[in-house]
């Protein structure tokens, strides 16, 4: 994957001006209404090229036609989400053993199949087992976490803060589910818009294609967070990962929430 953007030493995260979001004009009756959406709720109609959404008060637009620089960045971003992983493929066999050293850097590993892999939350002693969900790019994001934010990456890994319960989320496992929930989140392989935050997310993708990676990085923290504050167990998982995802969904549509970087949640990566 060839990620080399780390906090600790690899490229930093760039930080650009936020996109310039036209103005919506609605009536005067539209601009005082409580719900998100101007007009109707069933803002995507045909030949409809902009969305509209309440910030600060006012109805602002995001655009569903997309700039060509979007178009590209998304259209890169649907290809590593249809790739399955292959364990014969060199290309994959080489990135588990990168995930590997990157998580243990001075343990050998023995082999692409082994009882080591457990110790990382793999269901068993063969890792490609696991990634039938979500495919090659939940690998991508794990190796991605782990380059790019090695220290929390190692506290989630060891369980190091808080109480943790006796039977505590396999972490690899858990980092294959949330890279699905995020797919499921942004509805990226659909043809048209039909969330606000698939467009807001994509508004962010043309400032920075490792968006998506970087959302994921962000999700696992929420996740660990909010299991922490439910003390919750192995058997509550699906619900903290709701619950995730809703408060995703949330910070995603914040006032001034332009970037990954400008969600409040992105502090716990720091």
């Amino acid at each position: 994957m060839g990620v080399e953007r780390n906090h600790g030493g690899c490229m930093a995260v760039r930080s650009l001006p936020p996109p310039s979001i036209p103005k919506c004009s609605h009536s005067a009756s539209a601009a005082n209404a409580d719900d998100q959406t101007c007009g109707s709720p069933r803002w995507i109609e045909k030949g409809l090229s902009c969305v509209c959404m309440k910030r600060k008060g006012t109805y602002e637009r995001i655009c569903i036609n997309l700039t060509p620089l979007q178009e590209e960045r998304l259209q890169r971003l649907k290809h590593r989400m249809n790739v399955y992983f292959d364990a014969l493929r060199r290309e994959h066999q080489e990135a588990l053993r990168a995930l590997w050293y990157a998580t243990y850097p001075n343990k050998e590993l023995s082999g692409l199949i082994s009882d080591q892999w457990k110790e990382m939350g793999w269901q068993g002693r063969d890792p490609s087992t696991d990634f039938r969900g979500a495919g090659f790019i939940s690998l991508e994001n794990l190796l991605f976490f782990a380059k790019t934010f090695s220290n929390s990456f190692q506290r989630l890994l060891n369980k190091q803060c808080g109480k943790r319960a006796t039977w505590e989320y396999p972490f690899a496992v858990a980092g294959v589910n949330i890279t699905f929930m995020i797919m499921q989140m942004l509805d990226l392989q659909s043809t048209k818009a039909r969330t606000f935050v698939r467009a807001v997310f994509i508004q962010m993708l043309s400032e920075d294609e490792w968006a998506f990676d970087l959302l994921y990085c962000v999700a696992f923290m929420v996740m660990d967070k909010q299991w922490l504050e439910r003390n919750a167990s192995y058997m509550e998982f699906n619900e903290v990962l709701k619950s995730t995802r809703a408060q995703l969904e949330r910070e995603l549509l914040m006032d001034d929430v332009m970037r990954i970087e400008d969600m409040p949640s992105y502090s716990l990566l720091l």
